[in-house]
C-alpha cells in the first residue's frame, strides 16, 4: 500500500489525504482549483514554493494567485524568462536588460541589437507568444555553485556567475526552458501558458514590457507617464557603470577587495551634490516667487533626512529654513475618516483640516505672525500651546508629508509660491541583467530595522502592516509624484548590505507559524546576496542613520 501525507488547504480550509510525492500542482486540482484565477504558486508551510513543488510530509498550504503580491511575482519571472528566450532567439549576438519598473511596466534595453524598431518588437512579442502557446515547462534545476558559475559563463551570463560566486551559497537553482536557461531568485510558474497576458511597447530607446493588472488580471496595467522618474534612472544607471557598479556581484567583489569605504564615499558625495544641486534651485526660484517647498514621498523613502540636509543647503545659500509639521493639523481623531474596515484611515488626505491649514500657509507666506496647533497624539486632540510662527525676510517654509504633492492639500496657495519635490528610493544596482531590485523590498527593509529600533515594533508587525500601507501610497502618494519640480532618489548603492546585518537578527525572530513567516523568509533569502559590511564608514549626517541610527540629526 502506498505511503500517504495529509494535506490542510487554507484556501478551502479542509484537510485531504495525498501519495508521499504529490506536486502542489496536482494537489491544487484535487482541492478544486478554489481561486477565482489561476493558481502561481503556494505557501507551504509559510514559504513561497513552486507548484511543481513535491510534498513528502504533512504540511499546511495556501495557494496565491495573480492577485497576490507573491503570485504576480512569480508571473512576472516567468514572463520575463519567455521574454528574455524570445530575445536569444531572434537576436542571438545581443544582451537583453531588465532594468526597473516604470510606467506600470518593466523597462527594459537591448545591448548590441541595434535599432530597436516596432518591426522588431512585433516579431519578439509574436514569439513569445508561440512560447506561451506551446506550454513548454519551465524546469527547476539544482547544482553545485562552482558548477552553475561555469555554465552561466558558458552562456555569457558572467553577471550571474559573478553574482552566484560572490553570494557564497554552496548550491544554485536556475530554471530551463526547452533549452535556453536563466536565474532568477524566485519561483516560477509550472508552464509557459499560465502567461496568459502581456504586451510590448517602445519607450525611451527601450522597450516596455506591460503586464496584467493586479487586482483584475485580465486588463493589462494601464500606462502611467512617469517621465521625471525615468531621468532620475538614467542618471543613476549612468553614474553606476561609469565606476563598474552595474550589478550587486560587481559590489560584493569590491567589498570582498576591501574597497567598500570608496563605495559609500562616493554615494553619500552623489546625494548631497543632488541635495546641493536642489538648494540652488530653490534659492533661484526664491528671488522670484517661491516661498513654500513641499516635500513628499512614500513610507521609508528617507523624507526626514532628506529635508533636514536640505535646510543645512538651502542655509549656505543664504536663506532661512522653517518648518511646519503636517501631522499637526490634523482633525480630532473621533472626526476622522473610515477605511473600508471601519478603522480610522490616518493615511486620507481628509484627515488634516485643509481649510484651517491652507488659511494659515496664506497667512504665513504673507508674512503674518500665525498660532500654530499642536496635535495631541495622546487624547486625539488639536490644542494650541502658545506656538507662533512669523518669517522673516529671507525665510523660506518646508513641509514634509506624505500629501504634500496633492494639489488639493495646497488648492489656496497660488502654485508660483511652492516647489515640490519628490523622495524614492529608486533602487538602481541590480543583482544582474534579469533580476532588478523592487524599491518597496528596499523599503519594507529600511522599515523593518527603523521600527524595531525607534518604535517598538517587530518585524511581524511592520510586514503585517505592509500591505494597507502600499494601498495608501497607491491612493495618495504615486499618482502625484510626477507633480514634483524635481526627484530626489534616497536610495544609497550600499545600503542593502549594510541593512543586511541588522535586518537579519529582526526577521529571524518571526516564526514559522506566523503569516508574516513568508515574507520574514523571502527577505532573509534576498540579503544573503550582499556581502557584510563594517559600519563604522557610514557618516553621520547619512540617510541611512535615519533608520539605523546615530545619526547627527534629531528625530
Amino acid at each position: 500500500m502506498k505511503e500517504t501525507i495529509t494535506i490542510y488547504c487554507k484556501n478551502t480550509k479542509t484537510y485531504q489525504t495525498f501519495p508521499i510525492g504529490t506536486s502542489l500542482l496536482d494537489m491544487y486540482k484535487s482541492f478544486g482549483e478554489p481561486l477565482q484565477y489561476c493558481a502561481m504558486n503556494a505557501h507551504v508551510n509559510n514559504k513561497v514554493e513552486g507548484l511543481t513543488y513535491r510534498c513528502y510530509q504533512a504540511k499546511d498550504v495556501e495557494f496565491n494567485d495573480y492577485t497576490t503580491t507573491s503570485g504576480q511575482r512569480a508571473y512576472i519571472r516567468s514572463l520575463c524568462h519567455i521574454f528574455a528566450k524570445a530575445v536569444s532567439e531572434l537576436m542571438p549576438m545581443a544582451k537583453l536588460h531588465i532594468e526597473h519598473p516604470l510606467s506600470k511596466g518593466y523597462y527594459c534595453t537591448i545591448q548590441d541589437g541595434g535599432e530597436i524598431t516596432p518591426k522588431l518588437i512585433l516579431q519578439l512579442k509574436q514569439r513569445m507568444c508561440e512560447i506561451v502557446t506551446a506550454n513548454s515547462a519551465f524546469h527547476l534545476k539544482h547544482i553545485q555553485t562552482v558548477e552553475a558559475a561555469k555554465l552561466f559563463r558558458s552562456q555569457g551570463m558572467d553577471d550571474r556567475a559573478l553574482l552566484v560566486e560572490t553570494a557564497g551559497m554552496l548550491y544554485t537553482t536556475y530554471y530551463e526552458l526547452d533549452e535556453n536557461i536563466n536565474y532568477f531568485y524566485g519561483c516560477l510558474v509550472p508552464y509557459t501558458g499560465y502567461i496568459h497576458l502581456f504586451n510590448l511597447i517602445p519607450h525611451h530607446g527601450g522597450i516596455l514590457l506591460q503586464i496584467p493588472n493586479r487586482t483584475n488580471p485580465e486588463m493589462l496595467d494601464a500606462f502611467v507617464d512617469q517621465e521625471k522618474m525615468f531621468d532620475v534612472f538614467k542618471e543613476h544607471r549612468t553614474m553606476q557603470r561609469a565606476i563598474g557598479l552595474n550589478y550587486v556581484g560587481d559590489f560584493n567583489k569590491i567589498t570582498q577587495e576591501k574597497r567598500t569605504a570608496e563605495i559609500i564615499k562616493v554615494s553619500e558625495a552623489v546625494q548631497e551634490k543632488s541635495i546641493a544641486k536642489i538648494a540652488e534651485q530653490i534659492a533661484s526660484r526664491y528671488k522670484e516667487d517661491v516661498r513654500l517647498v513641499l516635500i513628499s514621498g512614500p513610507s521609508s523613502s528617507g523624507k526626514t533626512t532628506m529635508c533636514k540636509r536640505l535646510e543645512v543647503q538651502l542655509t549656505t545659500n543664504l536663506l532661512h529654513p522653517v518648518s511646519i509639521s503636517l501631522d499637526d493639523y490634523f482633525i480630532n481623531r473621533e472626526d476622522t475618516p473610515k477605511d473600508e474596515q471601519g478603522e480610522y484611515d490616518f493615511e486620507s488626505l481628509h484627515s488634516v483640516d485643509l481649510p484651517l491649514f491652507n488659511n494659515d500657509l496664506k497667512r504665513i507666506i504673507a508674512g503674518e505672525e500665525v498660532r500654530l496647533p499642536t496635535f495631541s497624539f495622546e487624547t486625539g486632540e488639536r490644542i494650541y500651546k502658545g506656538n507662533t510662527l512669523k518669517m522673516r525676510e529671507n525665510s523660506i517654509l518646508v513641509i514634509e508629508g506624505i500629501h504634500a504633492l496633492n494639489p488639493e492639500l495646497t488648492a489656496l496657495i497660488d502654485p508660483k509660491f511652492t516647489f515640490k519635490i519628490y523622495v524614492s528610493a529608486l533602487t538602481t544596482i541590480s543583482l544582474d541583467s534579469h533580476n532588478w531590485i523592487p524599491t518597496t523590498d528596499n523599503r519594507l527593509i529600511r522599515r523593518i530595522v527603523r521600527d524595531y529600533g525607534f518604535r517598538g515594533y517587530s518585524a511581524k508587525d511592520t510586514i503585517a502592516r505592509w500591505e494597507s500601507v502600499r494601498k495608501g501610497e497607491e491612493k495618495w502618494i504615486f499618482p502625484y509624484q510626477e507633480n514634483a519640480d524635481v526627484m530626489f532618489n534616497s536610495a544609497m548603492l550600499y545600503e542593502l548590505a549594510a541593512l543586511r546585518k541588522v535586518a537579519e537578527s529582526i526577521l529571524m525572530e518571526v516564526q514559522e507559524s506566523d503569516k508574516e513567516y513568508a515574507e520574514a523568509f523571502r527577505l532573509l533569502r534576498f540579503l544573503r546576496y550582499f556581502n557584510y559590511i563594517p559600519d563604522e564608514e557610514y557618516p553621520r549626517t547619512s540617510l541611512l542613520r535615519e533608520f539605523l541610527g546615530g545619526s547627527s540629526f534629531t528625530y
